[in-house]
């Protein structure tokens, strides 16, 4: 229905080591089977900076220090009618969380730039994957 509001995500650049976090979608949903940067819905009333951490914790068991924003992107898939706005945050593993581990999501993969294929994310995510790719070769190229 084109009068539904617009859905909030927020998404995390985890970023260790050179490598970006992703997690795949689960079966059966939206989207199934697809890369992503790891993240959720934004509850109503809820900070979207509040909703990342607890997605990546629901999602991944990650604690995180959630940063500045990455990318802002506004998407309308064709065969779900709801918009969807999604902010993109630096997000950063606190001391002592544990590894990510596939707590509610298909799997989870640490990929470096080289790996990074616009094809297997969802189309709304894809114009940041250029982005974090950048970002990815400065670390190397500075580390």
């Amino acid at each position: 229905m084109a009068s539904d509001p617009t859905l909030l995500v927020a998404a995390g650049v985890v970023v260790e080591a050179g490598l970006v976090l992703l997690s795949q979608r689960k079966a059966g949903g939206h989207l199934a089977g697809l890369w992503e940067f790891p993240g959720g819905k934004v509850a109503l009333h809820e900070d979207p900076r509040e909703a990342l951490r607890r997605e990546l914790a629901e999602e991944l068991g990650l604690a995180v220090y959630v940063g500045e924003i990455v990318d802002v992107t506004f998407h309308r898939y064709d065969d779900h009618a709801r918009p969807i706005l999604l902010l993109f945050f630096e997000a950063t593993r606190r001391p002592g969380s544990p590894a990510p581990r596939a707590l509610d999501v298909a799997a989870f993969a640490w990929v470096g730039p080289d790996e990074l294929d616009e094809s297997l994310f969802p189309e709304a995510d894809r114009c940041v994957v250029q982005k974090v790719r950048d970002r990815l070769r400065s670390v190397v190229v500075r580390g």
